[in-house]
């Protein structure tokens, strides 16, 4: 998916909303476990439920690996899933994979030319050349963790090198790699007040950010700092949303938490216009 293709849904639906698929069976509807492929069942009602309100789902494959043979299936499902009947959906591995390049060719090949995600969550700590083997796939989009919404984000991305966060430097070395145009930007929503220094260097990339509802990232505060003429973010929201019920209604119970965020984003989106 190209980016402009990106912007073109979120006008469409009015909504720059993904949703995190973090399915745990231990937190799932206690009646889907009866089922022969239960993770599956999960997110395949919370895509029916939910695919008009939002533009991205983001699957942490942590908890798809957790469950060994089990669990790549059915993210193997999940994805091949969305592919086939929602192909305006950008689709995001949160696997936050990076390593010297051969190995970081083969991660890429397996998620964007196995499975094919259209975008990747990648630690950038050891640099261009575990960076840039994943950007030299055409049209799939790398995301560049930059300044995370974990408490421990402060033990090293805000620490100052020669006067210059260290999350700045990722920022702006990151820029200068083959192939950034098609880099993303993870950015926490409850680090909301430093977007305006983030967008000074990466002014048109688009940021996904993470944070908004469980972890208590307000959505105004990140439009109001990060959000582009081409919007520029999507919201990532999971526990609060796929969550918001553990009975037999989970799925009309977590299209209403999408709808709630996808309704404060049209009135942000109005805003921009």
């Amino acid at each position: 998916m190209t980016t402009q293709e990106l912007v073109d849904q979120i006008h469409k639906k009015q909504s720059f909303l993904c949703i995190g698929l973090d399915t745990d069976l231990e937190k799932i509807p206690a009646f889907l476990l009866e089922d022969e492929d239960p993770i599956f069942s999960f997110n395949k009602a919370i895509i029916d439920a939910t695919h008009e309100l939002c533009v991205a789902y983001k699957p942490n494959i942590a908890f798809y690996e957790a469950y060994g043979v089990q669990g790549w299936s059915a993210l193997r499902k999940t994805i091949k899933y969305l592919n086939t009947n929602h192909p305006e959906i950008f689709t995001i591995a949160d696997a936050k994979r990076g390593d010297i390049g051969n190995t970081s060719t083969r991660y890429a090949k397996a998620f964007f030319e196995d499975l094919n995600f259209d975008s990747i969550t990648i630690a950038p700590y050891m640099g261009r050349d575990s960076v840039e083997p994943f950007l030299a796939f055409k049209d799939k989009h790398t995301i560049l963790l930059a300044l995370t919404s974990n408490e421990g984000a402060f033990d090293f991305q805000t620490k100052k090198i020669d006067g210059v966060e260290l999350y700045k430097e990722v920022l702006s070395v990151s820029t200068t790699y083959e192939g950034a145009e098609n880099l993303m930007y993870v950015v926490g929503a409850t680090k909301a007040e430093y977007l305006k220094e983030i967008r000074a260097i990466v002014p048109n990339s688009f940021l996904l950010v993470p944070g908004v509802g469980a972890q208590g990232g307000n959505l105004k505060d990140v439009c109001t700092y990060g959000m582009t003429k081409d919007i520029g973010l999507l919201i990532n929201s999971s526990r609060g949303i796929i969550y918001a019920s553990d009975q037999e209604d989970f799925a009309d119970a977590a299209k209403s938490k999408a709808k709630e965020l996808q309704e404060a984003m049209k009135i942000e989106l109005e805003r921009l216009n």
